[in-house]
């Protein structure tokens, strides 16, 4: 009986084609990672916009008073007067006639992030929104026609635009995204 195993050449036939079929797999698994990376990407910002977009329509349609301004760089809200050009970094909302509790919404340039202060009398909570925002002017009253109004109009509309540059990581490339909505409020004065 002779003896029974493989050749050199049937096993370096082997070897081969089980490494291509190895190496596919290998090369397949990379693909859906890395895609898998973009498209997760891509629906956190989606979803943060719908729910940001949404929590911050929602304050203003049920707002008493609004005001587009600037945070100063000691922090503290500086609303824009008749006469100057309604676009700011920020957007004060009070939601009632009392003062002490109010929301800003506003683009802190120092470290790129789009920040949320939620001011009650017992105290102030600041939340970051999102972050990599790189544009600083995010607020503006519009009139009716789209133009950007020099004073604090009834029935403006507020205009918010964020810009984001997310920066490339592994295996995924820089990307620039645009969020721009408007609103206004619903109870009018």
């Amino acid at each position: 009986m002779p003896d029974k195993g493989f050749t050199l050449p049937e096993i370096l036939i082997a070897m081969t084609v089980f490494l291509l079929v190895v190496g596919g797999i290998i090369s397949a698994n990379l693909f859906g990672l890395k895609l898998f990376q973009v498209t997760e990407a891509k629906l956190n910002v989606t979803t943060w916009s719908r729910e940001t977009v949404g929590k911050i329509t929602a304050e203003v349609h049920a707002c008493d008073t609004l005001w587009v301004g600037n945070i100063s760089t000691n922090g503290v809200f500086e609303g824009l007067l008749d006469g100057e050009t309604q676009q700011g970094t920020a957007l004060l909302i009070y939601p009632t006639a009392d003062t002490n509790n109010f929301t800003i919404f506003f683009v802190n340039p120092s470290d790129e992030t789009f920040r949320q202060t939620v001011a009650t009398p017992s105290g102030n909570n600041t939340v970051i929104l999102a972050d990599s925002v790189t544009n600083t002017i995010a607020f503006s009253a519009q009139g009716f026609s789209g133009n950007v109004l020099t004073n604090n109009e009834n029935n403006r509309v507020i205009h918010l635009t964020l810009e984001f540059n997310q920066p490339a990581r592994f295996m995924v490339g820089a990307d620039y995204y645009k969020l721009e909505t408007s609103m206004t409020r619903r109870a009018s004065q």
